[in-house]
């Protein structure tokens, strides 16, 4: 082979090295996990004791962390306006709230003073146990939820449901999570998936995804130690796969994720350590 044939032959080989390197490299871009929460949120809840004692701080301390969103667990007695301002001087959104049961009795005001605020999402996160008994029980609630799901519609709002783990354990062979999620109108109801108590409970989350894909519109995430206490851990110090199910977010639904502890020994290392790692997780 002449100096001349062996230049240009160790250059195609050169360039088609080069193409496998490239083709390899496009295919591990494919398979790598490249997407990430853009708006990582905060249930208000973690941080409770502090936003009684200093809402402003406690507010100017999260956002400080990097988060975005908030979702509120109570206003400690604030109007609406004061709520909205607080949320403009900090730099934050809050796309939902959480309403206890009896916000029922007085829906239509609950509902004008949330759109003040700028809520987009008006969430019920427990219903008390003396009215969850039976599956005929189970399906008056679902009826009731397309009820208020509709006034909140009506109002520009959304109606959501956070579940625990009661709604895991089956009534009479069936949970009342499907029928929840069975009984109630799409248009009207959307569900805010809490992954550690559907893990806690016995669910799948990516069972739900599948059977009922779309009706997550909202995500509590929160980590798990396992079996057999399910102590609650820091976001990303736990059992729970989050890669796994939040590559699935687009079957869920997920459009807004909110870090959640609900009995944190030190609430802002928590809710720091749980940002960090949602921050940097990519699926």
């Amino acid at each position: 082979m002449t100096t001349q044939t062996r230049r240009n032959f160790l250059a195609t080989l050169g360039v088609a090295a080069l193409g496998v390197v490239s083709r390899d490299t496009a295919a591990a871009a494919i398979v790598a996990p490249r997407r990430k929460i853009d708006r990582v949120g905060l249930q208000l809840y973690t941080v409770r004791d502090l936003m009684k004692a200093d809402m402003p701080g406690t507010l100017a301390s999260v956002a400080a962390i990097g988060y975005k969103e908030v979702e509120f667990a109570g206003y400690f007695g604030r109007t609406p306006r004061q709520v909205r301002d607080l949320l403009k001087r900090y730099r934050l959104e809050s796309p939902s709230t959480h309403l206890p049961y009896d916000s029922f009795q007085n829906w239509q005001k609950v509902l004008d003073d949330s759109k003040a605020i700028g809520h987009k999402w008006v969430t019920l996160p427990w219903i008390p146990e003396e009215k969850r008994r039976t599956v005929a029980d189970w399906k008056g609630i679902a009826a009731q939820f397309n009820k208020v799901g509709a006034q909140a519609k009506s109002s520009g709002l959304r109606f959501a449901y956070h579940n625990h783990n009661f709604e895991l354990t089956p009534i009479d062979g069936v949970r009342p999570l499907d029928i929840l999620l069975g009984e109630t109108d799409p248009k009207l109801v959307d569900f805010e998936m809490d992954i550690y108590w559907v893990v806690f409970g016995g669910g799948d989350p990516l069972d739900y995804f599948n059977r009922f894909p779309h009706r997550f519109g909202l995500a509590h995430i929160k980590d798990s130690a396992g079996p057999p206490d399910n102590k609650m851990v820091d976001v990303g110090e736990g059992k729970i796969d989050f890669r796994s199910i939040l590559a699935q977010s687009d079957k869920a639904g997920f459009r807004h994720y909110f870090v959640e502890h609900d009995q944190p020994a030190d609430p802002i290392a928590t809710i720091r350590n749980s940002y960090n790692y949602l921050h940097a997780l990519r699926y």
